[in-house]
């Protein structure tokens, strides 16, 4: 298995967007290259929708273009901000479609979560990229359902810890304490994972 392909995507440099916020288009377009296929899958995973999913990749980088500035290394890695904002995005306008009679919000977040735990392949996936999906899908369906919906709120709408907790009617830190442990256990299980695959 390569491993190296595998991981290209979440090893973007922070240094390239440091470009980015210069105005360099070079590091922009290169930035574009590394990110956009996952971006694009997620989106159409989110959305179900090749179309909408491509016009909102174009939001989405036309927002990083504009905001990158606001990237804080602090806060994760690069992909992890772009993940985020791709995945708030796409939220929105599911709540936008939610809103104009296409379906509730509840069906929106059960659907969401389902989608985290078995997002589905996509034809843009290579076989490493199947097969970490669903490593991943099997890790998170492992968690405690507390956990599960605490990760999906973070992860898959981009909530807020504290936006999280009154999403639940749930003490902050008793959902800072499911998303650690979650978190930790999803490492976990990846980490052995990950080695199982060295070892073939």
């Amino acid at each position: 298995m390569d491993k190296a392909s595998q991981y290209t995507t979440s090893m973007i440099d922070p240094a390239l967007l440091a470009r980015v916020m210069t105005g360099d288009q070079q590091a922009f377009s290169q930035l574009y290259d590394h990110s956009s296929t996952l971006l694009f899958t997620l989106a159409v995973r989110i959305l179900g929708n090749r179309e909408e999913a491509a016009e909102l990749l174009q939001d989405v980088y036309l927002e990083v273009w504009r905001k990158v500035s606001r990237y804080d290394v602090g806060r994760g890695t690069p992909i992890a901000w772009l993940v985020t904002l791709t995945k708030s995005r796409a939220i929105d306008r599911l709540r936008a479609r939610a809103s104009r009679g296409y379906g509730s919000t509840n069906q929106l977040e059960s659907e969401t979560a389902a989608q985290m735990a078995d997002p589905g392949p996509s034809p843009l996936e290579t076989q490493a990229d199947q097969e970490l999906r669903s490593a991943v899908g099997t890790a998170v369906s492992g968690l405690p359902q507390a956990q599960q919906q605490a990760i999906a709120l973070a992860y898959y709408e981009g909530l807020s810890h504290s936006e999280i907790a009154s999403r639940l009617n749930q003490p902050l830190g008793t959902v800072k304490t499911r998303i650690k442990l979650g978190m930790s256990k999803l490492r976990e299980s990846l980490q052995q994972w990950r080695n199982h695959g060295d070892l073939q």
